[in-house]
């Protein structure tokens, strides 16, 4: 494979922009008093808040009700099992059904690949070090991989394949800040060390 930040994971490259971020919808409500509350609906977020909430509250609880849905997303590891059906779900919604993998399964032995794929197989396998990551992220690393059983390289047609992927640009953000962040010094004496 090429240089491709997902299968190399100490190169990061731009590519091509995808479609913006999924929807952030507030509802106010006249009912709630203090709580504040939120959850995914498909590729939007919906966050509940009291309707006597000026703009800035709003703005900074959506911001920690976000944080506090990456951070419960983060904790959700999918076994194979689950990850298989995540795979043909994100095929039906993003390629038709188009791509139709074998197998997908984390593997313990690829430490400088986020996931990859052998089409002529039909398998998928994603790094272990994906698990505790945010939904969104793994499912980039999945589309990805399905969209190597449709076109195996890296070229224009293959990038136009992954358009479909709303979070594309902030999946692989999220993993090159991953990778930039394991190249930073140790620092001796930090917190919680």
């Amino acid at each position: 494979m090429s240089a491709d930040p997902l299968h190399r994971a100490g190169t990061p490259q731009r590519k091509p922009t995808s479609p913006p971020p999924s929807a952030i919808e507030v509802r106010r409500s006249t009912r709630r008093r203090r709580t504040v509350s939120a959850y995914r609906e498909g590729d939007r977020t919906v966050v509940l808040i009291p309707a006597r909430m000026s703009q800035a509250e709003e703005q900074r609880w959506v911001s920690v009700m976000l944080d506090k849905l990456a951070a419960q997303e983060s904790k959700r590891v999918l076994g194979d099992a689950e990850l298989t059906e995540r795979a043909e779900r994100l095929s039906a919604q993003y390629f038709d059904g188009r791509a139709r993998p074998a197998s997908v399964r984390w593997v313990t032995n690829q430490n400088t690949r986020w996931g990859s794929c052998t089409p002529a197989e039909g398998s998928i396998r994603l790094s272990h070090r994906l698990q505790g990551m945010p939904e969104y992220v793994i499912d980039y690393v999945l589309v990805h991989e399905l969209a190597h059983l449709l076109v195996p390289g890296h070229g224009p047609r293959f990038w136009r394949l992954l358009e479909a992927y709303p979070r594309t640009e902030r999946a692989r953000g999220y993993l090159e800040g991953v990778v930039a962040a394991d190249r930073l010094p140790h620092v001796p004496g930090a917190r919680g060390e």
